[in-house]
């Protein structure tokens, strides 16, 4: 594998964040009426656990494509994050 495709975004990204990229960050963008239905649209829609989705999600947190993607909500959950980790 060559230095061009190890840098060469996936196909259907957009930004460096790929299509499952985006859609997490858009799931995660929702509000949520009841118990249950963001685990449910997280097996339903994206076809993931909810441990992998919370994995994708954090490891989201930390790039900067998705920051640029989405900054108010990363720079949201980036704080909530950091303040779930500070309360340990």
């Amino acid at each position: 594998m060559g230095a061009d495709e190890e840098t060469a975004p996936e196909p259907g990204a957009v930004g460096g964040l790929d299509e499952r990229d985006r859609a997490v960050l858009a799931l995660e963008a929702r509000s949520w009426r009841t118990a249950g239905a963001k685990e449910r649209a997280v097996r339903e829609e994206l076809g993931l656990s909810s441990t992998r989705y919370y994995q994708l999600l954090n490891a989201l947190l930390d790039r900067p494509e998705a920051l640029a993607h989405a900054p108010v909500l990363v720079n949201r959950l980036r704080r909530v994050r950091d303040a779930r980790r500070a309360a340990r």
